[in-house]
């Protein structure tokens, strides 16, 4: 029965192959309107980093307004070539890299539970996607070899 049930709930080719743009770009919008947020309410973006228990190491790595400008950039650029798959796996990387003092500077922190996770499962996808590449319809599949299977 749980083998039916398997089947059943399996996407098929085309199905599965709509995912990966899905994927990307679901990723990628939290990306894209968030640096885009580091610009827009950038001073709010200030205070809160000021609020946080971190503030003293942020201050020792540079500016926070710096670090604002730089972050938010990395998000929209590499949120827009993670969403139509060009350079997916770097992009990941970029994203990563990014989100990742950002997530111990601003959500480590008492009741900051829920966007700690939620940075967490994000971390995830994009090791999901730099593992796996781009996938289908993206830029970066439009320059790869055609796979003529094995050579013999």
């Amino acid at each position: 029965m749980l083998r039916t049930i398997e089947r059943w709930i399996t996407p098929g080719p085309g199905t599965a192959a709509f995912i990966d743009p899905l994927f990307r770009v679901l990723t990628s919008l939290i990306f894209i309107i968030g640096g885009l947020g580091h610009f827009g309410a950038h001073q709010e973006m200030l205070d809160r980093i000021a609020e946080s228990p971190w503030a003293a190491e942020v201050n020792m790595i540079g500016d926070p307004s710096w670090l604002l400008w730089l972050s938010g950039g990395a998000f929209v650029v590499a949120g827009l070539t993670l969403a139509v798959g060009w350079m997916t796996r770097a992009s990941a990387i970029i994203l990563f890299v990014t989100l990742v003092p950002i997530t111990f500077a601003i959500h480590i922190a008492p009741g900051h539970t829920g966007p700690l996770f939620k940075n967490v499962a994000i971390l995830g996808a994009l090791i999901l996607i730099w593992a796996r590449g781009p996938g289908a319809w993206a830029l970066d599949s439009r320059h790869r070899a055609p796979d003529n299977g094995p050579s013999g």
